[in-house]
Formats: structure tokens, sequence, C-alpha cells
């Protein structure tokens, strides 16, 4: 357990107009760097290292003067490639936006559309996941507590660990410190601005494909989306600066049953991504 923080989903990124869970980047071209030189990501000792790796790799041979007139693998190139390929990671057409936006009332089965109405009322979800009347990028762009990080940075909290694909457990932060490197504190947007109103607040998420990203929340704390709802329902954490917008919700079964079905709905078509090989287009 030595990242502090899940992994952002890549769906939709290029809408993002800050990168990370705590904003600290602006533009993918600059943001690719993070993780390729992050000691508990990639782990490269440096830019340059990486830059030799690339430009010795007889895979790549070419490609970067053919793609950037002439210009070959640098900081910029790179970090263009990347940012180019993950603007193309767009989903659209689900079944939520036929039935929103395209006038196909049958898109979405009962029970969805009672999650839609929960999800819009109730359940106030698109106050920070918000839908338009003309798109839905769901998400304010802001950032809120709403309790996580607090939670995990009390001493007796609980940490969901994944032992093996598809195995998961939920241990004592004193169990998973005796077997792995200590959590690190996570204060969230603070670390950037230093404002003290941004302690433990982390960027709302847009939801496209959320049934195929678990776990869920900053730090992967929650497994499933039952689980995330379960965790609004009560009102969160009940943490010192906690989102005003976090309060209980007293949903029924059946009424968090259908939210998470809306939520399974925001799946839609993806592109199928091609080798940028020419050798590999046959």
């Amino acid at each position: 357990a030595s990242a502090r923080r899940n992994a952002p989903g890549l769906i939709n990124v290029a809408y993002h107009p800050r990168l990370f869970h705590d904003g600290r980047e602006g533009a993918l071209e600059t943001q690719v760097w993070g993780p390729l030189l992050a000691p508990d990501e990639m782990a490269n000792p440096s830019l340059g290292y990486v830059l030799d790796r690339l430009r010795a790799l007889p895979d790549y041979a070419g490609l970067f003067e053919t793609a950037f007139a002439g210009r070959g693998a640098s900081a910029d190139t790179v970090g263009a490639a990347l940012a180019s390929f993950q603007r193309t990671l767009v989903s659209g057409d689900s079944r939520f936006d036929r039935y929103r936006y395209g006038g196909m009332s049958d898109a979405l089965s009962a029970e969805e559309r009672a999650g839609l109405a929960i999800f819009t009322g109730k359940g106030r979800c698109a106050t920070c996941h918000l839908i338009g009347e003309r798109d839905a990028l769901l998400s304010d762009f802001a950032y809120h507590n709403t309790g996580i990080g607090w939670l995990r940075s009390q001493e007796g909290g609980a940490v969901e660990v994944e032992l093996a694909p598809g195995v998961r457990a939920r241990m004592s932060a004193a169990v998973v410190r005796s077997i792995g490197a200590a959590p690190r504190s996570d204060l969230g947007r603070f670390e950037i601005t230093r404002d003290p109103r941004e302690r433990w607040a982390y960027r709302t998420p847009m939801l496209r494909e959320v049934a195929a990203t678990a776990p869920y929340m900053h730090d992967g704390s929650l497994p499933t989306l039952e689980a995330v709802v379960e965790y609004y329902d009560r009102g969160g954490a009940g943490a010192p600066g906690q989102s005003p917008l976090i309060a209980p919700l007293q949903l029924s079964a059946a009424e968090r049953a259908a939210l998470v079905a809306f939520l399974r709905s925001l799946s839609g078509r993806l592109p199928k991504p091609e080798s940028a090989h020419p050798g590999d287009r046959r």
C-alpha cells in the first residue's frame, strides 16, 4: 500500500481543465511525465533516461520523425504523442445519452429511469456531477472534501487491499504498515494551493464508463458502486471540513439499487485504438 492514490480514469480526459486528483497539472502534454518519473509508478530515474531508451528501441525507429516533421523523441514530442493518444479515449452514445439527448424513451429501463431521477433529485449527485441541457460531462471540475481523505488519515482506518486479481481484503492500517511501506499522508488539493479550505479536497471525477473503473474514490478505498452509493447515503464520514453538500440521503434499498443501475447505463461506445506502428496495420 505504498501508492497514495488510485489511478484517475482516462476516459474523456481531454475535457478536464485540470489533471490529477489534486489538479496540479493543466495540460496532458506535461501531465504524462508525472507517472513516468514517479518512484511509486513507472520509476524512471530521469527524463533523459526515458528519452535515451525510446531512441534506442528499434520499434520506434523513424516514428517520431514521421509524426513530428523530422523531430525525434524529445520531452515535447513524447508529451505531444501521449497526449494526442489520450485525447482519442472518448466515450459517448451511452444509453443515458440516447434517452436524455436522443429522444429514445425506451433506452433506459424503468429502474434506470428511477435511478436518473434520484441522481438529479433526492440523491443530489447532479449537484457536482453536472447534467446539462445539451451534453453531460458529469463533473463540475471543482474540488470537494468528501470525507474519504480524512477517513484514510485516521490511525485505525481500514484499507481495501487487492491480494490477487479479483481477490480483495479489508485490513487495518496497522496491519498494512506491518507488511509494507507506511501510507504517506495525503491532504489533497491543499498540497497544491496551501489553502486550509481545500484540505482533503479532490477533483470531482467524470462518470463515463464508471461501471468499469473500480475501485472508487481518490484512494481506491471503495470497491464497488454499491459501496460508493452506501457511503454517500449515510452522509459520508462526518470529517472536519467535509463538504456541506454531503448529508444523509435516507435512500431505500430499492432506491440505492436504482441509482447503481443508472450509473451502469453511463457506459457508451469507445474507440478501438490502432497500433501506431505502420507495420501493424494490415
